[in-house]
């Protein structure tokens, strides 16, 4: 009787237990939250990238543990040239991601139309959280009308591509990170001649230097921050224009080729720091340029400017619509601000992280160190120093529009087909009233 009575005590326990279990089991299941997030395939500064998702996989396996019922998901497999489209495809079925990667041709519609949410207040109640950690233009990035829409995640600058055996064949110096526009001018005139004696010049100073290059190291705002007017008519523009005219004029009217250059015949090209990372070590650099030897130094600087680069920096947003707010800052952080995720960034990308810190950390200094056999320009410092001074584009609504008008207008200027003359002035005019309608 007894030993019955304990069976069915323990059979009851043990049901009991079960259906406990069972209700536990259910409610988490209940309680776990899905969070989205978008992200495409590959580098964004188009140059190789042999782990695709191996930063965002850390992130996420790592965020899954801290927070156990939240199950973050993306979709693999979208290239960074559809990604555009499929985002705004989910914006417009309103099923866009919580948290989704933006590129930066992307982030002023965004930001203007309302997409984004507002991080201002997240960031001021965040106790944990100093945008100090940040270069002051990697921060400034995902800023618009001066809220915070983004974080800046990674970063690449624009270098000066140096042909090294070409100026050593001629006798030339390697430039200090310090020249000036005269030291460029200088070094291309000498450079540019036909070296076969055909008549035909075959052996150039430059390819692929803008205007725009040359008017940021030479301290020109060409914008108002509100976008409401343009500053074209600036004497430090015209400056800019007098040394893109000389500059041109050096090769006569030859149009130099992406030819030309692979085959070395060219000095000088600006080049991001993606492809300085990715080219100048083994093995892409065997793959690339196998002909001669070449590195990267600061920008030349302008008379009223300095050796400053553009800044292009991919930024995270989150949806102004997304109703787990808290874990998509939670997230946000993990990928934007965590020195551990910046490191990963640093080691197996091809980007330069957002975190001072860690660029000037000691693995970033072994890093950089490909071969101890070269003298290579690029230090660490070198690299803050740049990220310290560098400059972010414009954002206001119409920024592309105008941009485009006035680059065809400016090249215009630059070839000769229009005079120099009140040219910049009517310019001002021009894109003054399309600012202001």
């Amino acid at each position: 009787m007894n030993l019955s009575t304990n069976r069915k005590k323990i059979i009851l326990i043990v049901i009991l237990i079960f259906a406990i279990s069972t209700i536990i089991f259910c409610y988490q299941k209940q309680q776990t939250k899905i969070l989205r997030v978008g992200v495409f395939a590959g580098s964004n500064w188009n140059v190789p990238q042999g782990e695709t998702y191996a930063i965002i996989d850390e992130v996420i396996q790592k965020f899954e543990t801290e927070y156990p019922n939240v199950k973050v998901e993306y979709v693999s497999g979208i290239k960074k040239e559809d990604y555009a489209e499929w985002l705004a495809e989910q914006f417009i079925a309103g099923n866009e991601p919580d948290i989704f990667f933006l590129l930066s041709d992307d982030f002023n519609l965004y930001a203007s139309m309302g997409a984004l949410m507002d991080l201002s207040t997240f960031i001021e109640e965040d106790t944990d959280f100093n945008t100090e950690v940040y270069y002051p233009a990697t921060f400034q990035y995902g800023q618009y009308e001066e809220k915070s829409f983004a974080l800046p995640c990674e970063s690449t600058l624009t270098f000066m591509f140096v042909n090294k055996t070409l100026l050593s064949n001629e006798g030339i110096a390697m430039p200090k990170n310090d020249w000036t526009w005269n030291d460029f001018l200088d070094i291309c005139r000498k450079v540019t001649k036909d070296t076969n004696g055909d008549g035909i010049i075959d052996q150039f100073g430059y390819y692929d230097y803008s205007w725009h290059q040359a008017a940021i190291s030479n301290d020109v705002t060409l914008f108002r921050e509100d976008g409401r007017a343009s500053y074209f008519a600036d004497p430090r523009m015209e400056e800019t224009i007098h040394f893109m005219m000389e500059l041109r004029n050096i090769h006569q009217g030859y149009e130099v080729t992406p030819k030309d250059f692979d085959m070395g015949r060219v000095a000088f090209r600006p080049f991001t720091f993606a492809e300085y990372r990715t080219y100048k070590p083994y093995p892409w650099r065997i793959k690339k340029y196998t002909s001669f030897e070449w590195d990267c130094i600061k920008m030349p600087a302008g008379p009223s400017g300095g050796n400053i680069s553009i800044l292009n920096t991919l930024l995270v947003g989150m949806s102004s619509r997304t109703l787990n707010k808290m874990l998509a800052w939670e997230f946000m952080i993990n990928i934007c601000y965590d020195k551990s995720v910046q490191e990963m960034i640093l080691k197996k990308s091809q980007a330069l992280p957002v975190r001072r810190d860690v660029i000037m950390s000691a693995e970033a200094q072994e890093i950089f160190s490909w071969d101890s056999i070269e003298n290579n320009a690029m230090t660490p410092k070198d690299i803050s120093d740049t990220m310290d001074a560098s400059i972010m584009p414009v954002k206001f609504k119409n920024y592309d529009s105008a941009m485009l008008y006035a680059d065809n207008e400016i090249k215009k200027i630059i070839n000769g087909t229009i005079p120099l003359n009140n040219s910049l002035n009517k310019l001002q005019k021009e894109i003054n009233a399309f600012l202001q309608h």
